[in-house]
């Protein structure tokens, strides 16, 4: 590690209390298990501050309270935020298609092209998309005609993203996402399937993420709404005229069928599978693995397939798991009763 960064300006970057020497010099961020002298390491709980100050890690950033054992560090109210800012210090920087554009991309003569673009090669940007200021584009990304892309957003390698598209600012869209596809829309007479054209389009807000392998379908009319803030996973799909409220976070491997609403702060763990027409309250939890088809009010926290309230859910797994035990006592008594006829 060629960086190195002193505990007091580490301190002042993550706004937390500094405890021990204010010069000891930090080269590196490392895990608990890994960590060594010249490392900050840190600790969310009791289990991981006992382990970090007996571990070999310099420094350790932990909560207010906690007692580092005669060790420096850093005292904060959150320490995997605080340890994520010291990671970008350390992290390696990732190499970015050189500033302009480059040769081998295609750029219709009627985009607009903000300044300070990096566009790699075999790029295709249609008639009339327009890219804000820092916007960067790697190799192998498509750009439909009218798209709008807010500054600062980054896009990796083979993004699609299809007609008329609104992508906000400082968004990060990793490899292999799909914006704008046609919705799964069909009406059937009798063994045919026509297809319901898509004519809507998708909104995804500022500081949203998505990442690879998402699909994001367009509106059959109206818009599929992306909120300010929202992170999503690998592998999620979002079907036509969803609504996802603002900094909510979208676990991979999650189907959300057509337009079905996500209240702002909810979390959707893994592998969740969400009706068309559903209604999540804000500030929702769904544990993963759970199928919900039913409205859910805010605040609600719901496993299980169908949905139910999670603590219900856990009693009848405990249930579920005595199931065995029951069943033979059942037999035993049946025995029993036959012995007695």
């Amino acid at each position: 590690m060629d960086k190195e960064i002193t505990l007091a300006e580490l301190a002042e970057l993550v706004q937390g209390v500094l405890v021990g020497d204010a010069r000891f010099r930090i080269l590196g961020a490392a895990p608990v298990e890994s960590a060594g002298p010249g490392d900050i390491t840190f600790a969310e709980n009791p289990k991981a501050l006992s382990l970090a100050v007996k571990g070999r890690a310099g420094a350790i950033i932990g909560k207010h309270g906690d007692d580092l054992q005669g060790k420096p560090g850093i005292l904060v109210q959150c320490p995997r935020l605080a340890f994520a800012k010291v990671l970008e210090i350390f992290a390696p920087a990732i190499p970015h298609p050189p500033e302009g554009i480059h040769p081998k991309s295609i750029v219709d003569e009627t985009a607009v092209i903000g300044k300070n673009v990096r566009i790699g090669p075999n790029v295709t940007i249609s008639r009339g998309a327009v890219l804000g200021d820092g916007v960067i584009l790697y190799p192998g990304v498509y750009i439909g005609e009218g798209v709008k892309i807010g500054e600062g957003t980054v896009i990796y390698p083979n993004v699609v993203i299809r007609e008329g598209v609104s992508i906000g600012k400082d968004v990060i869209i990793h490899g292999g996402v799909i914006i704008g596809s046609c919705g799964f829309g069909f009406a059937t007479s009798g063994s045919k399937h026509y297809k319901i054209p898509q004519t809507g389009t998708v909104i995804i807000e500022d500081d949203v993420e998505i990442g690879a392998n998402t699909c994001i379908d367009r509106g059959t009319m109206g818009a599929t709404v992306i909120g300010k803030g929202t992170k999503i996973d690998n592998l999620v799909q979002i079907g036509h005229n969803v609504k996802i409220g603002e900094n909510c976070i979208i676990v991979a491997q999650t189907g959300i069928g057509g337009s079905s609403e996500i209240g702002e702060g909810s979390v959707i763990a893994g592998h969740v599978g969400i009706k068309d027409h559903v209604k999540i309250g804000p500030g929702s939890t769904v544990a993963g693995m759970t199928l919900v088809s039913t409205n859910l009010p805010p605040g609600s926290f719901v496993s299980g397939r169908p949905a139910r309230p999670h603590k219900e859910q856990l009693k009848m797994e405990a249930a579920v798991r005595k199931l065995p035990e029951v069943l033979e006592k059942l037999r035993e008594t049946e025995r029993r009763v036959s012995e007695i006829e």
